[in-house]
């Protein structure tokens, strides 16, 4: 074997077996045709769309629409609820129902009196009394931190209550502890991932939430915030290749399919998105807001973070079974990555109902309570849009699958060895001439003159093969002579 022949076949062991070569020039060219017209309109759209921040009110003091400062729990005393509730209707001593049971412990238990001290505002140091009934689902401690609300417009001794505890330092305390781990675990990759889960929510709340109060359309303003939000965290903890750009396209589809069923089925049930107190509030503050429309916002919202997943895992399968195996096919890598996606189904279908399901378990304990049957549970408007929600967002997920990997093994396999690099020569067989044959059997010194230098081996030398020394003895062992 010659010096040239093994400097070939060295650089074609190494092609072979190293990092996968970038997607040819045609393809990225075709990618960023249909990314950068789709990421320029999400800016356009965010231009346009900026809200500036959300629209004054005059607050009504009902629910989350009020004043709010700081407290802390002072003292507390142990009183005979007889004498705090003299305002109460007597129990009537029939404990048999849940309103004699509840009047009967008014009336003859042990209340608590607690002194509460407001530690913000413009009264601050102020205190008040807050009487605890002894079947409160909140009971307080001193030194406990506390919400409580403030009506400017009452009586003095009822301008105070308290709404709530302060529970900041135990959820600063979690959320340090989910980004150490974060960071332990992922690295660069999980820092990456903490700044664009930063950007997402920055989107959510300086777009998203003041455009829809504003009275721009939210499944818009949704599509437009969603698809900033997906850009921006995919590219960012994902690097800027043409496997994230695929993911990216994939999630778009599966988007717009969410879209379009929850749109549909949204109308068809009759679902207006007003349920609750909460709900009711926003629509009774801002009547313009589409309240059908922002339950399709949310639903397009709660699915992107399960899409990404999703269509990053399965993008990646793709990329390492082509570099695995570089000869399969677009049919051998589907069919590879559909099978790992279909496990993935499995498991992120069931995960999103259970978290639904689990952030509806009161109401669904309420059904139980009342024995309905699960045909009246299913109609109820609260639990069908949990049900729309679920299932919308379910098949988007079982759609982006096939879609993603469909693309992905399209935009792999089309990376074939020679795009931008030189072409690898093939290896000489006994008896074949190639460019460092001889020429007639018997010539001596009859090597092919040197080419121009090759990337690969460098400059080229005329090298004699072993037959052509074997065979021209005479002179060449009398000029060595």
């Amino acid at each position: 074997m010659t010096s040239s022949q093994q400097t070939h076949e060295s650089h074609g062991h190494s092609h072979s077996h190293g990092p996968a070569a970038p997607v040819s020039q045609h393809l990225r060219k075709v990618i960023a045709a249909v990314l950068i017209p789709f990421a320029a309109a999400v800016v356009v759209g965010l231009v346009v769309l900026w809200p500036g921040g959300a629209p004054a009110h005059e607050r009504t003091g009902v629910g989350f629409d009020r004043q709010t400062e700081q407290g802390r729990v002072v003292q507390i005393q142990q009183v005979d609820c007889r004498s705090v509730n003299a305002a109460q209707v007597p129990s009537t001593g029939d404990t048999s129902k849940p309103q004699g049971r509840e009047a009967d412990r008014e009336q003859t238990g042990d209340c608590k009196k607690a002194t509460i001290e407001v530690t913000s505002g413009k009264e601050k140091g102020r205190t008040f009394v807050e009487i605890v009934q002894p079947d409160a689902p909140r009971q307080f401690h001193v030194k406990q931190g506390v919400v409580v609300a403030y009506a400017p417009d009452a009586p003095r001794d009822l301008q105070y209550s308290v709404t709530d505890v302060n529970r900041k330092f135990p959820m600063a305390l979690l959320a340090g502890i989910f980004a150490l781990a974060v960071v332990v675990v992922g690295r660069l990759r999980g820092v990456m991932a903490l700044v664009a889960l930063a950007v997402s929510f920055a989107v959510l709340t300086l777009f998203i939430l003041p455009a829809i109060l504003q009275g721009s359309n939210p499944l818009v303003v949704a599509v437009i915030g969603a698809s900033a939000i997906m850009l921006i965290a995919l590219y960012m903890c994902h690097g800027l290749t043409a496997r994230t750009s695929v993911a990216v396209l994939g999630t778009l589809v599966s988007l717009l399919l969410i879209g379009l069923l929850g749109s549909v089925f949204i109308g068809w049930a009759s679902l207006t998105g007003n349920t609750d107190d909460n709900t009711g509030l926003i629509h009774g503050l801002y009547p313009g807001i589409d309240m059908s429309g922002l339950l399709l916002a949310g639903v397009i919202i709660g699915s992107l973070g399960v899409l990404d997943d999703v269509t990053v895992t399965q993008t990646s399968a793709v990329w390492e079974l082509h570099q695995a195996d570089p000869s399969m096919g677009p049919r051998a890598l589907y069919r590879a990555g559909i099978r790992i996606g279909r496990d993935h189904i499995a498991s992120v279908v069931n995960t999103l109902v259970l978290a639904y399901a689990g952030a509806a378990l009161p109401l669904l304990l309420l059904f139980s309570i009342a024995q309905s049957g699960v045909g009246t549970v299913a109609n109820s408007e609260l639990v069908a849009e949990e049900i729309v929600r679920t299932l919308v967002g379910s098949i988007g997920l079982v759609a982006s699958v096939p879609v993603t990997t469909a693309l992905a093994a399209l935009v792999v396999s089309a990376d074939r060895a020679g795009h931008g690099a030189p072409p690898v020569p093939p290896a000489q067989t006994p008896g074949t001439a190639g460019p460092w044959s001889t020429g007639p059997a018997g010539t001596a010194g009859s090597a092919a003159p040197a080419g121009p230098a090759s990337p690969q081996t460098g400059p080229a030398l005329p090298v004699q093969s072993a037959p052509a020394r074997g065979l021209g003895g005479g002179k060449g062992r009398r000029r060595k002579k």
